[in-house]
Formats: C-alpha cells, structure tokens, sequence
C-alpha cells in the first residue's frame, strides 16, 4: 500500500465541520486489486442520480455478415458508474491534464487517421 495526498478523491464528510472549510486529508493508496486496461472508446448512459461509463475498444467485427460493409465491433471490457460530482470532478480533471499536455506538445487531433 502507498500513502498519497491527493484532492481528486472524495473523503466522507464530517456534519460537524463548517460549510465550505477545507480539510486536510490523509488519502491511503491500495492498489492490491488493481488491474490495467486498454480503452479507445468509450459510452455513456445516464439515470437520475448517476452517470455510467462503459469502457472497451473497437475492432473490426471478426463475424460480420455482408463483407462489402465494413463493421465495428465496440467490445465493452469495464464499467464505471459514479455520481455527477464525481462525473464532473473527473471532467474537470481530465480537462486540465489534456489542457497541459496541449500546452507542452500542441494541440491534439479529434479527427480519425490524423496523427500528430
């Protein structure tokens, strides 16, 4: 286990604690069940109280029927449900480090086949 202090975590809030004061905590890593996946794409349902984000990758569909149509084959591998908060935190989050890393290396491509 590794000790890490981080603000993209949210720790259980103490009632007693005056709105809007930060509070210094001590965030304990356990990365025992950890496993890595490789993702290119990704899907998002909605419901009322939370967001879930199917992760997976596309290939090309190794059974397809009629071969002069070429198909897509989104193989769904992990599922993250979460909250909106959470949901927001992470957009914001991953804003920020796209955002950097644009700064460093220039501006990422969103069109298929183009490379930088």
């Amino acid at each position: 286990m590794s000790e890490e202090n981080t603000t993209n975590t949210t720790p259980p809030q103490d009632p007693n604690a005056a709105a809007g004061q930060a509070q210094n905590v001590q965030v304990m890593l356990d990365e025992r069940e950890l496993r890595t996946t490789y993702t290119n794409a990704y899907r998002i349902h909605t419901a009322p109280e939370e967001v879930v984000l199917d992760l997976g990758f596309n290939m090309a569909n190794p059974n397809q029927q009629n071969p002069q149509t070429p198909q897509l084959l989104f193989k769904v591998t992990d599922r993250v449900i979460m909250s909106y908060v959470n949901a927001k935190r992470l957009a914001m989050s991953l804003g920020q480090l796209v955002k950097r890393y644009e700064q460093q290396f220039g501006e990422l491509p969103l069109q298929p086949g183009q490379r930088r």
